[in-house]
């Protein structure tokens, strides 16, 4: 046990100093630019489809679940303010984060570590070629860029989820059930949920990248690293969640 808290607090440490250095290396002038738009491009753009899936299907649930207990109080015309608050405060930033900690920090962690265990991130450093700026702070932005906007996405398609859900029973317009949806969302119920994504991001790509960046072993380790990095993005993921609610409860 004491050697398991040991090593743990050991990774947590090499793990930050692995995130510090980023702060140091995204201000040098050899930043890759061309890198950063094909990794938005991978990271976001690619992961759409999953995402819109994702969203829909939360919207489509939350109304069908919510419904029947809803109706039983009369309350039917407060589904659309309590699904879409639903989604936007909590539902869709956590459940986003964690399709991208499984499908992107797998990626980055596997894509990496192949390139430790074959000695090509060696040959960058031969090269003259800083292997930290061009792999790693191109896909800790690109994560950190993409993963907002990949929840404003899954808001989004999750509320359009809720009206087929509301229309499978009843009939809705789409223009009242949009403006009933957003009614009472407020701006303060928008901005603590995109800063934790933005950290979410953040914290995605910084473990993705740092599992890859240091796996050994061979190819067997690039097994590990893939799936190190989602179990350790998911548990971050919901630790920054608990945190950031608490604050937001203090302060809101």
């Amino acid at each position: 046990m004491e050697i398991y808290i040991k090593s743990t607090f050991n990774e947590i440490g090499n793990t930050t100093v692995f995130a510090m250095r980023f702060f140091k290396e995204i201000f040098k002038s050899s930043f890759e630019g061309k890198e950063l738009i094909r990794q938005c491009y991978f990271i976001g753009y690619k992961s759409l489809p999953l995402v819109a899936i994702t969203g829909f299907i939360m919207g489509l649930v939350l109304t069908i679940q919510s419904r029947p207990e809803m109706a039983r109080f009369g309350a039917e015309s407060w589904i659309p303010k309590m699904v879409s608050l639903s989604l936007i405060r909590e539902i869709a930033p956590v459940i986003t984060a964690l399709i991208c900690a499984g499908k992107i920090a797998s990626g980055i962690g596997a894509e990496l570590g192949s390139m430790k265990v074959t000695e090509q991130i060696d040959a960058m450093e031969v090269s003259a070629i800083n292997p930290y700026s061009y792999l790693v702070v191109t896909r800790i932005l690109a994560t950190t860029l993409m993963i907002p906007l990949l929840v404003f996405y899954a808001d989004f398609v999750g509320v359009l989820g809720g009206f087929i859900g509301m229309n499978m029973h009843t009939d809705v317009n789409l223009f009242r059930y949009f403006s009933q949806s957003f009614e009472t969302v407020q701006f303060l119920d928008i901005v603590p949920a995109t800063i934790k994504t933005i950290f979410f991001g953040f914290f995605i790509g910084v473990i993705g990248c740092y599992k890859g960046f240091n796996a050994t072993n061979g190819t067997e380790s690039v097994g590990k690293a893939a799936n190190s990095a989602v179990v350790s993005a998911s548990l971050t993921i919901f630790i920054i969640d608990m945190i950031a609610v608490q604050i937001t409860d203090l302060l809101f």
